[in-house]
């Protein structure tokens, strides 16, 4: 089995990819298309050299691996993924031969957390426009994607992902409720710069509390990706 996570940042997206590969049946991998997206915007992220020499920028490349030879001969294979990299230029093909989720975020929270560690945020920073377009070419494939909150999962993990292995036809394994701290091996080069607070976890934070507190230019940006967010919500498990 591949699955194919699809999130904008600032999520539960590395808690999940630990959570999935404390398990002993699955590989991980990390934003395998980000060095192919950094080079096609230019953009100046943090670290952007590290990352361009620690992966390949061939998005072409990026695809083919993601449905060749499971890394280390696991039987399954879990595939972290940011849905603003899925450029024009990168290949939907592919996303036929995987089992792809969609993991939401309110916006609110998204935007507070990218905007205290990255300036001039923009609506496509965000990936939730994004996320949308993944969806509908998951669905004209004729795929049905899975979608699953992170507010959800905070606040009874147990319960959200054995939802999620059920809708996956997946068996579930009590592993992915804890991982060691430290990281995992498959972590990206960027980690020592956004992954410090998961790093020093050991499973899943607690529920989440009130909507952050935001400026006029984070509200607007949050009441732009909203139409977005609840679309998907409608879908979602739980």
């Amino acid at each position: 089995m591949r699955i194919a996570m699809w999130s904008g940042p600032r999520n539960l997206s590395t808690a999940m990819m630990y959570s999935f590969g404390n398990r002993p049946d699955f590989a991980v991998v990390d934003e395998p298309f980000y060095a192919a997206y950094l080079t096609e915007t230019g953009l100046n992220h943090p670290m952007r050299e590290e990352i361009l020499a620690s992966q390949t920028s061939d998005a072409d490349a990026v695809s083919r691996a993601l449905i060749g030879p499971i890394p280390g001969n696991k039987p399954h294979f879990y595939q972290k993924h940011m849905t603003q990299h899925m450029l024009p230029n990168v290949p939907v093909d592919w996303l036929k031969e995987v089992k792809n989720v969609f993991l939401l975020r309110h916006p609110a929270r998204v935007v507070a957390s990218f905007a205290a560690k990255y300036e001039d945020l923009s609506l496509k920073d965000i990936g939730f426009t994004q996320q949308g377009e993944i969806f509908d070419k998951v669905l004209a494939q004729g795929s049905k994607p899975v979608v699953i909150d992170s507010h959800d999962i905070r606040k009874d993990p147990e319960k959200m992902l054995r939802l999620l292995c059920g809708a996956l036809d997946l068996e579930w394994d009590d592993a992915m409720l804890h991982w060691p701290a430290g990281g995992h091996a498959s972590d990206g080069i960027w980690a020592a710069h956004w992954y410090g607070s998961v790093h020093r976890s050991t499973g899943f934070a607690g529920p989440e509390g009130n909507l952050p507190d935001l400026n006029e230019f984070e509200h607007s940006l949050v009441e732009q990706a909203m139409p977005h967010y609840e679309r998907l919500q409608s879908f979602k498990l739980g």
